[in-house]
């Protein structure tokens, strides 16, 4: 997917190109899904562990808030926080199946929360 002059931490512009595809063959919510529920996140996990990557992230999110109108953001955003971060939990069930995984770890879980909250706070920027 990358081209071989690329360094890894600009691998962003590529995904925002792709960006442009999937939003003609699949839909606004399935890029925003990719670009942001997907990419963003991942880079922000990257940037938080690497100053390439950090130094990277206000042209990251700047090239978004150009693919993107503020509403179409401001709604994703609004429908990730519902239905993933904030959703109630799922109903407890009494019985384990003992193939199934382990709870989410707590603190990754609190992690995840606050790379949202990072992510929408720099959306929000402009």
């Amino acid at each position: 997917m990358s081209n071989p002059s690329t360094t890894f931490h600009k691998i962003w512009i590529e995904q925002c190109a792709a960006t442009e595809d999937i939003r003609e063959q699949f839909g606004t919510r399935n890029a925003l899904d990719y670009l942001i529920g997907e990419k963003l996140f991942s880079f922000v996990m990257a940037a938080e562990q690497d100053s390439e990557f950090a130094a990277e992230l206000p042209a990251f999110v700047a090239a978004i808030q150009r693919l993107f109108p503020a509403e179409e953001i401001r709604e994703y955003l609004d429908h990730l926080e519902n239905t993933k971060f904030l959703a109630p939990p799922e109903p407890e069930i009494e019985e384990r199946d003992e193939d199934e995984p382990w709870p989410a770890n707590p603190v990754l879980g609190a992690a995840e929360l606050l790379r949202f909250s990072r992510i929408r706070q720099l959306l929000r920027s402009w």
